[in-house]
């Protein structure tokens, strides 16, 4: 669908409020108007709520977008976003169409936020397929490793593969600002010749230059790599990355509760105080409500998709992380990173 309007520039653009949909989430909206609040308050982003006027509660001074519909986690995301044409999540992406917001940001059903962004605000030019994603904690690392596609594609070609290198290094620049981020493609061996026909292909595309000068493969990576620090940018099929991704955070919730619950025990209280200051750091580093959720790369506007049991800490990272990146030009930056499928396939 064509826009509604030209993009506002410039100041006109940065004065734009970020859309938050306030009916998304299991915890809404309470914990995302209070997130939303937060951030309204204390800092000079604008934030507009998106939702039903009457069933926010407390939204302060906040400017709405109204919609009247709802869609719900459990719902099909294709077939709700066609149906529920005044859902908080598509007058969310319209938001962001039609230049009355710089970015748009939801703890709600995923698949219906990939499908609401991609529906209403359109693919960017030379895209296959938009991507999800998602930075991946690193402690004691310089930034966290960004892993895509964490969920957005479940089938993909080795030409989709080079390209969400593409747009995963454009992202790993504009967030944290690493000049030539170093890619990987996740596989079962790091020799050439491990992995399914996807990898095989993907990785003789890229080694052979096909993903172009902005950054630097450096090969296969294994499961066990992502907190080695080995690369920026983890490429893979939507999804093994969403398995990866669950598994990771199923380990990470299983260790800090077990840490949690052996240190509550009263016969170690003296070594928990000790450790306490020093485990504390750490679990805040591994917890996924301080990366800023995931990102939609490949659609023609910044969406932030955050976890659906987001609290008001996810949420005001959520909304920083969009304004962020929106204002920095991420759009245009994965728009120029990204090989036209014919040059990236020769």
């Amino acid at each position: 669908m064509a826009r509604g309007g030209p993009r506002p520039v410039g100041e006109a653009f940065a004065s734009l409020p970020v859309a938050v949909d306030a009916m998304g989430g299991d915890r809404a909206p309470g914990e995302i108007v209070a997130g939303a609040r937060q951030v309204a308050e204390t800092t000079a982003i604008e934030v507009a709520l998106v939702g039903r006027p009457g069933e926010m509660g407390d939204i302060g001074d906040l400017p709405v977008f109204p919609a009247s519909e709802v869609i719900g986690m459990d719902d099909d995301p294709g077939h709700a976003v066609r149906r529920k044409k005044d859902s908080s999540l598509v007058r969310a992406a319209e938001a962001v169409r039609d230049g009355r917001a710089m970015a748009m940001v939801s703890a709600g059903n995923t698949g219906a936020t990939m499908a609401s962004a991609l529906l209403r605000m359109g693919r960017l030019p030379s895209v296959l397929r938009p991507a999800i994603a998602t930075p991946i904690p690193y402690p004691g690392g310089p930034w966290p490793t960004v892993l895509l596609d964490s969920g957005a594609n479940a089938e993909c070609s080795p030409q989709m593969l080079v390209q969400f290198a593409q747009m995963g290094a454009a992202f790993a620049g504009k967030r944290y600002g690493i000049d030539r981020p170093r890619v990987a493609l996740l596989s079962i061996g790091e020799e050439k010749s491990k992995g399914t026909p996807l990898e095989k292909e993907a990785y003789a595309l890229l080694a052979e230059g096909g993903g172009g000068t902005a950054f630097e493969f450096v090969g296969n990576v294994e499961g066990r790599d992502f907190f080695e620090g080995k690369t920026d940018v983890i490429v893979t099929d939507g999804f093994t990355g969403n398995v990866a991704l669950k598994t990771l955070e199923g380990s990470m919730r299983f260790l800090i509760g077990a840490l949690t619950e052996i240190l509550g025990q009263p016969d170690v209280q003296a070594t928990a105080d000790a450790l306490y200051p020093h485990l504390l750091p750490l679990a805040a580093a591994l917890d996924p409500e301080n990366t800023g959720g995931a990102m939609l790369l490949g659609v023609d506007g910044v969406c932030v998709i955050s976890h659906g049991s987001s609290s008001s800490v996810a949420v005001v990272n959520a909304i920083t992380v969009a304004h962020d990146l929106a204002v920095g030009g991420l759009v245009e930056a994965v728009a120029a990173s990204v090989t036209p499928v014919e040059t990236a396939a020769s």
